[in-house]
This record gives C-alpha cells, sequence and structure tokens, in this order.
C-alpha cells in the first residue's frame, strides 16, 4: 500500500484540475452555468365557482381551487413572493358543461371574471389564460366531437377562436392554446390581429404529449370522470417521437405563435432542448401534476429531501433549455429562494 500511495504522488498531473472550481460553495455559486429564479415561475391556480371558497384537491396536496375573491387573496401572496405570472384553470359546474362548451367562451364567464379582476387589481401581474374545451365539455375532451367520439378540428378551431377572443377582452396577456388542434394558432392570431389585440401574446403548447402524467390536473379541473376511459391520443403527442416536436413548433411559428410549450417537462429534458437548439426562442416547460405529485408522495414517505429534489429537478428543466417553467410548486420554491 505505501508503495502505491509512494507512486501515486510522483505522478505528474494535468495542469488543469477540474475540482479546483468545486472545492467550495463560493466558487461553485460564482462560476454556475444556470440559475433558477422567482423571476422564471408560473403558479398554475385553479378557479371555481361561488364565494370564500378554498378547496383542497386530494391528489394534489398543497394545491387549492379559489373562488374569485380568495383568488385575489393569493395572487396577493404571490405578489408579494416575487412571483409575476399565475396560469388559470377553471372548474366549472356540470350544469355548465355541454356538448358544445359554449361556457367556454362566456364573456362573463368564470375564467374571464378572474381575469378582469386580477387585471385591475394588479394590472402588472401577468396572467396566462388557459385556451383548451376539457373543463368546458360534457365528455371530457378537447374539442367538439362527432357522432364517433372523434375530435372535429376545423369545428373546434372556430370555438377556440371565441374563447381566445373572450380571453383578451376580459385582458388575458397571454392567451395558451392546449388543445393541440391542427391550425388553430393561425385562427388564433389572426382573430386577435382584427379585433386589434395587437398586443395579446400566444402561448402554443405546440409539444403536448399525450402522457399519463395529467391525471391529478384532470381531477382539478373536473374533467377525469367526464372523460372516463378515453383518451387524448388523436391529437396530442406521441410520447415516442422527437421529430414530430420540431414540426409542431416550427408549424406554430408560422402561424404565429409567440412563445411555446413543451409539456410535460422532466421526462421531456430533450425535447426542451432540441426546441431551444433549433429556433432559439422562449421555451416554457410545464412541470405537470404527476411530476409534482410523485415527488409531494415521496417526501411524504420521508424517501426523499423534498426541498432539494425540487430545486434541482426544476433547475434541470431550466438548464435544458426552458426560459420559463409553469410549476405548482412555485409558490414554494419562491419561499424557498427568498
Amino acid at each position: 500500500m505505501k508503495r502505491q500511495m509512494k507512486k501515486l504522488s510522483k505522478q505528474t498531473y494535468p495542469s488543469l484540475r477540474m475540482r479546483r472550481l468545486r472545492n467550495n460553495s463560493g466558487i461553485r455559486k460564482l462560476i454556475s452555468e444556470t440559475k433558477l429564479t422567482v423571476d422564471n415561475l408560473v403558479q398554475p391556480i385553479f378557479v371555481t365557482e361561488g364565494k370564500n371558497k378554498t378547496e383542497k384537491i386530494s391528489s394534489l396536496p398543497g394545491i387549492y381551487r379559489y373562488s374569485e375573491d380568495n383568488l385575489l387573496r393569493e395572487v396577493k401572496k404571490l405578489k408579494s413572493l416575487g412571483i409575476i405570472a399565475v396560469a388559470l384553470f377553471p372548474n366549472i359546474s356540470k350544469n355548465n358543461k355541454s356538448e358544445s362548451a359554449n361556457e367556454a367562451f362566456n364573456n362573463d364567464g368564470l375564467i374571464q371574471r378572474c381575469i378582469r379582476k386580477i387585471k385591475n387589481k394588479f394590472p402588472n401581474f401577468i396572467v396566462i389564460s388557459d385556451v383548451a374545451l376539457d373543463p368546458y365539455t360534457s365528455h371530457g375532451q378537447d374539442g367538439i366531437i362527432d357522432s364517433t367520439g372523434y375530435i372535429i378540428n376545423d369545428i373546434t378551431n372556430d370555438v377556440l377562436l371565441k374563447q381566445a377572443l373572450s380571453h383578451a377582452e376580459a385582458g388575458s396577456d397571454i392567451v395558451a392554446p392546449s388543445d393541440m388542434m391542427d391550425g388553430r394558432i393561425k385562427i388564433i392570431r389572426k382573430g386577435l390581429e382584427k379585433e386589434n389585440f395587437y398586443n395579446t401574446k400566444i402561448l402554443s403548447y405546440s409539444a403536448k404529449y399525450a402522457s399519463s402524467y395529467y391525471g391529478p390536473f384532470r381531477d382539478a379541473v373536473g374533467s377525469i370522470s367526464a372523460l372516463g376511459k378515453a383518451d387524448k391520443k388523436t391529437y396530442q403527442m406521441d410520447f415516442s417521437n422527437k421529430s414530430e416536436a420540431i414540426r409542431e413548433v416550427d408549424l406554430d411559428l408560422r402561424e404565429g405563435a409567440d412563445l411555446v410549450m413543451v409539456k410535460p417537462a422532466l421526462p421531456y429534458l430533450d425535447i426542451i432542448s432540441l426546441i431551444k437548439k433549433t429556433f432559439k426562442i422562449p421555451v416554457f416547460a410545464y412541470h405537470v401534476s404527476g411530476e409534482y405529485l410523485m415527488i409531494k408522495s415521496a417526501a411524504k414517505n420521508k424517501s426523499i429531501d423534498e426541498k432539494l429534489i425540487v430545486i434541482e429537478s426544476l433547475t434541470c428543466i431550466k438548464r435544458s433549455g426552458a426560459s420559463s417553467i409553469i410549476t405548482y410548486y412555485a409558490k414554494e420554491v419562491a419561499q424557498w429562494l427568498n
């Protein structure tokens, strides 16, 4: 052993030792390539009808549905933590759901009222509004269906345009079509321009995969029971495909999207990275409900350090190329970072 140590000590090391730049926390922070900040985080918020409601969501521990009045209190808290944006999702009563999803573009609907209230109270706070029909359809799909249950693309686009315009009229900063219908970005962009909503931005869910990570979200918006055993594979992307995501993003950018989304996030870091390198554009990533629940469940069992795992996960998402991250952990992470 002594001879081995003597031999090792006489070895000539290279002039550069990589560990020099890791030997204390100060130098590690000084040269860190990726910085996660509160500015990068968007908090999803579920809203529900009624007054003075803060409803627990059993499948999303720590996440709630808020009535309009309590929504403003929550936004105020988020703002105080440095969060600058929320993504709104509705949970409406069954009475307001239909096959035609007319409630989606009701100018006095739940989401439209919430957008107005947030923008009136906090005019500089960014509101991202979901443009999709699944919370409003009686069947839980993201579009209008025919007699066989197939989504009718072009008729659905007509309804999505009405929905997007109602959100823009209410004051939404960013309308976010998450439906994955063909051609809807072009139609929405033309509609916004025609109605003089020049500064309303479009965040297209361009690479949204037919994923098994969405279950808790569907529970939160109340579409899971309506959807039943059906799936969304005829319009959301096949999770085995990569090049297809580039085609989807390219089409959406040509049609007028300002921003694009990859959903889910962690299992699709390669997709985020590829889109960023290919197009050099702002890319949003959605750290979805299933990802959130897995971490929460493991933390509850004390199998992991929740804070360290979350910070690592979100930093990795940003490292892959994401400009912003929609995550149910935004509020907690803002508290940790502050």
